[in-house]
């Protein structure tokens, strides 16, 4: 496998994507962080996908699945999600006048299941990991003669979420660090090829909870692991990997360094975005930032963006966070 040529067509399907999906999603904003910035010598910025459609940059990916399928336009779909990923498939299957079923674990967070709910789609749930629910997904879909679609584990979905990295090089010529939150990859897959390609000096930080950092110990051993996920506040990052996605040896090739983060740092984070910028993130946007922050000193002087990557938080997970103020 030639790595580089497959980053630069990555990056090229990335471009793509964004003048397919650009009609049917938000241009979200890119906000300097003024207490964030003087705080920590940095020049930051917040990408604020938190207020992406559904409260995540997940509409992203589903929207180009979606639309670049020509096999079949009266195909029926099924998806596996946490919550984000089946609220950004339920717009997109109504918007473009599709019908699909979407899979959840037992475990999802109830916010995310009620907003999913109101979107008309059929529920169903199977499974207390992401990656039972996926493979009770894939087996439906096998045999009702439907299409599947990954949360990650899918090229077009990759394009997809790499368009926020074309909105990130409109918005702020120079950037010296991107921090992201990663799960199963396919959003650090999007955004680090396209910097790859087209700013080989930005670096790439992926970002994890202490309590599910697979896709970190699944780079450094070379291969997938199986290995337990305790309870997040980063819900939507937690969890394992599907045999066989294209996003591990991707990101072997576009993350330069990866940080981990406590319950505690997460959910300081979170309460500092709502104190500061008056806007409530979820789990795993606080991921982002609490990454940043552990590690702030090194980047004193330089252009540093972090991608605040959705906004959809349950009320007792909210309290929880407004609770370490007092």
């Amino acid at each position: 496998m030639e790595r580089t040529m497959n980053i630069q067509d990555i990056h090229s399907s990335i471009k793509q994507a964004y003048h397919r999906i650009k009609p049917y999603v938000y241009h979200t904003p890119l906000v300097h962080s003024l207490p964030f910035s003087n705080n920590t010598k940095v020049n930051v910025y917040l990408k604020l996908e938190s207020e992406q459609k559904t409260g995540s940059f997940k509409v992203r990916g589903s929207f180009n699945k979606l639309l670049g399928e020509t096999s079949d336009l009266n195909h029926e779909y099924v998806t596996a999600s946490t919550g984000n990923h089946g609220m950004a498939c339920a717009l997109a299957l109504s918007t473009l006048g599709k019908k699909g079923v979407v899979f959840v674990p037992i475990t999802v967070n109830p916010a995310k299941e009620s907003s999913l709910r109101e979107y008309g789609i059929e529920l169903r749930k199977y499974g207390d990991d992401c990656v039972k629910t996926e493979r009770e997904a894939r087996q439906y879909a096998v045999a009702n003669e439907m299409a599947y679609i990954s949360p990650y584990a899918d090229m077009q979905i990759i394009y997809g979420q790499g368009t926020i990295a074309e909105e990130l090089a409109q918005d702020l010529s120079h950037i010296d660090a991107v921090f992201v939150t990663v799960g199963g990859g396919g959003l650090i897959s999007g955004i680090g090829s396209y910097f790859k390609v087209f700013s080989k000096e930005t670096e790439i930080v992926g970002c994890l909870p202490e309590n599910s950092p697979v896709m970190m110990e699944s780079v450094k051993s070379g291969h997938i692991i199986e290995m337990e996920s305790l309870e997040t506040l980063s819900d939507a990052s937690a969890g394992g990997i599907e045999q066989g996605s294209p996003t591990v040896p991707i990101c072997q090739v576009v993350v330069d360094r990866w940080v981990t983060v406590s319950e505690e740092e997460i959910a300081n984070a979170m309460l500092l975005v709502l104190e500061k910028h008056h806007k409530v993130v979820e789990g795993a946007a606080g991921v982002a930032l609490a990454s940043f922050f552990k590690c702030s000193k090194e980047y004193e002087g330089k252009n540093v963006v972090i991608v605040l990557c959705g906004s959809n938080l349950s009320m007792d997970n909210l309290k929880f966070v407004i609770s370490k103020s007092k």
